[in-house]
């Protein structure tokens, strides 16, 4: 009988998505009608989202590669092995991931994500260890020296968060995963909940212990069926497994998860608006102070982190506060997940420490575009981030250089454009989704950015465009200035972006 060990394929929605399901239950076919002694594993997807399905399978030395893989290819594939020309050789020397430094997502396409003993023997559940034996104080510190900042959008230095939360008196204290990914072009959260779920969870029990919370909620996105059910089978075996719910692993201390589903909102990604849902309202931003550190769930001092900064942190207890401290410039240490998407040739997550150049990222990583034409525009940070022209492609990936160029970092949703983009027509799409996506609390949001749209609209009708264009830059500022939260407040960065430099787009109606 011939074997062939173990043969993996993401379930990954992704890798779903372009036939993956099909490709394994074929391999399943094949394997049985040839007697091949061989265990299919699903796992998550490495992030080479062009290659998907990719099929690997064990072999001295590492792991072989073949992909993009349909169902008509496995039975040759399996006859060929290194032969069949889709063959990439071994998939952790592949150039887009041999540069790579994986952290976070080391064991995302690595491991089976639904087994516990697995994710043991890939250093998990070491943090946890070593929070127990450290304790409150000494975890947050572990957090605060290590330099972590909130990988979803401002960029607050985790640390304080989380010691705000623990030094406000109460009488109970949250932790509330923000897993409502909704900026185009940003596929992390849900990459990693459905490919290493239980590094958020360690994550999130960390957190519990630093805080003195004894319950926490994960609000995953409504348009995320896989990794709502992969973190509810996750949640449900870390209780069995005992480092979920009472006296974890034997310790004395309390900490549970829940699974909420999402409201279907953009506006939920906003934190208080979050907290609004998950109390069972509708996603509304509450005016800040107080912040939820102070009073958030239920009027509870709440840590609300996203999936990113949660799951970094067992890696930080892990490895020690220096380890991680030691990746990165500046002000932004660690690593950043990159999500290249939009008209570009490799699409896909990378992983790295902070200090790259957005060229690299682009060129380099992505190959440029998929379209073969030259890149105009880039925007990072989703659909309120600034479009840049390749002028700035050298700017370095961190939080204060994107600063000082009117840009952010966000989530680090890094989309493509090439030279048929018309970045007037995207300068209204911003208004236009502002409009769309606004929770209507606020004036300067709800009314700016309809008033925006229209006005965009005059322009690309070539009505008045230098007074429309002044009406546009005045409204900016008033929605900049006056609105409640970051929707309306950072609708601007990609209207005055655009218009900064590809003005030749509004002046050419």
């Amino acid at each position: 009988m011939t074997s062939l060990g173990r043969i993996y394929v993401p379930g990954d929605a992704a890798a779903v998505s372009v036939g993956a399901d099909r490709v394994a239950q074929r391999i399943a076919d094949v394997v049985a009608t040839r007697g091949i002694d061989a265990e299919i594993v699903r796992t998550g997807t490495r992030g080479m989202l062009w290659m998907e399905p990719l099929v690997e399978i064990d072999a001295p030395g590492g792991r072989i590669g073949f992909g993009p893989v349909s169902e008509h290819d496995v039975a040759d594939l399996l006859a060929l092995g290194r032969a069949h020309p889709l063959c990439i050789g071994p998939v952790a020397a592949h150039p887009f991931l041999a540069t790579q430094q994986r952290v976070t997502f080391a064991r995302c396409g690595v491991v089976d994500p639904t087994s516990v003993d697995e994710y043991r023997r890939h250093a998990g559940l070491r943090g946890l260890y070593r929070a127990l034996d450290l304790g409150p104080e000494a975890i947050v510190e572990a957090v605060t020296e290590s330099g972590l900042r909130g990988r979803g959008g401002a960029g607050f230095p985790t640390g304080i968060k989380w010691q705000t939360v623990a030094r406000t008196p109460a009488d109970a204290r949250f932790v509330v995963c923000n897993a409502d990914e909704g900026d185009s072009g940003t596929f992390a959260d849900r990459m990693l909940m459905e490919g290493d779920p239980f590094a958020l969870i360690e994550g999130m029990v960390i957190a519990g212990l630093a805080v003195g919370a004894e319950r926490g909620f994960v609000y995953i996105r409504s348009e995320y069926p896989y990794a709502i059910r992969r973190m509810q089978e996750a949640v449900d075996t870390a209780r069995r497994d005992g480092f979920l719910g009472r006296d974890l692993l034997g310790s004395g201390h309390h900490f549970d998860i829940e699974i909420r589903r999402g409201a279907g909102a953009y506006i939920c990604g906003e934190e208080t608006a979050l907290l609004e849902s998950l109390e069972g309202r509708r996603g509304q931003v509450r005016p800040k102070p107080p912040l939820p550190a102070i009073s958030g769930l239920f009027g509870r001092p709440t840590v609300v982190n996203n999936v990113l900064t949660l799951a970094a942190v067992p890696t930080i207890l892990a490895e020690g506060s220096a380890y991680y401290r030691d990746l990165g410039v500046g002000r932004s240490r660690g690593t950043m997940p990159i999500q290249l998407s939009g008209n570009v040739a490799r699409g896909g997550l990378v992983e790295r420490a902070f200090g790259l150049t957005l060229r690299e990222i682009v060129e380099e990583y992505g190959g440029g575009t998929r379209s073969g034409r030259p890149v105009r525009a880039v925007q990072v940070g989703g659909p309120l981030g600034a479009y840049w022209p390749t002028a700035l492609l050298d700017t370095p990936f961190d939080y204060e250089a994107f600063l000082e160029r009117g840009g952010m970092i966000g989530h680090g949703g890094v989309v493509v454009f090439d030279d048929s983009v018309d970045l007037a027509e995207q300068a209204r799409f911003a208004f236009e989704f502002c409009a769309e996506e606004s929770c209507g609390k606020c004036t300067p949001c709800r009314l700016g950015a309809t008033r925006g749209r229209e006005t965009m609209e005059r322009i690309l009708a070539g009505e008045r465009i230098e007074p429309n264009i002044e009406l546009v830059r005045d409204l900016c500022e008033v929605m900049r200035d006056g609105s409640l939260c970051a929707l309306g407040g950072l609708t601007p960065m990609p209207v005055l972006s655009a218009l900064e430099h590809f003005h030749e787009d509004f002046a050419r109606r």
